[in-house]
């Protein structure tokens, strides 16, 4: 258990598990916020704008790669200010 805490690579593992849950947390609430209701919530019924799936990035970070899920909407409006805008030069995201 001890040689588990000092290990250098399980550390970054579960650092990194934690970040990716975190931002895909963030992400999902960013929605929220911008289409104003909770998922599955009748407020949303016939708005006009509703959630849309998602698409993956992948993302680099100080502890290793993280797939992240950004959320999209239906009139494809919803900008999320979390990451950086997709560039096809590599893109890094140091926390």
């Amino acid at each position: 258990m001890a040689q588990a805490l000092f290990n250098q690579d399980k550390i970054n593992d579960l650092l990194r598990k934690e970040l990716q849950q975190a931002v895909n947390d963030l992400l999902e609430a960013e929605l929220t916020a911008f289409l104003g209701y909770n998922p599955y919530a009748r407020d949303g019924w016939n708005t006009g704008n509703s959630r849309n799936g998602a698409y993956f990035r992948k993302v680099d970070t100080q502890f290793g790669k993280i797939e992240i899920q950004v959320p999209r909407d239906r009139n494809g409006l919803f900008h999320q200010h979390t990451l950086p805008d997709y560039s096809s030069t590599p893109m890094s995201w140091k926390t």
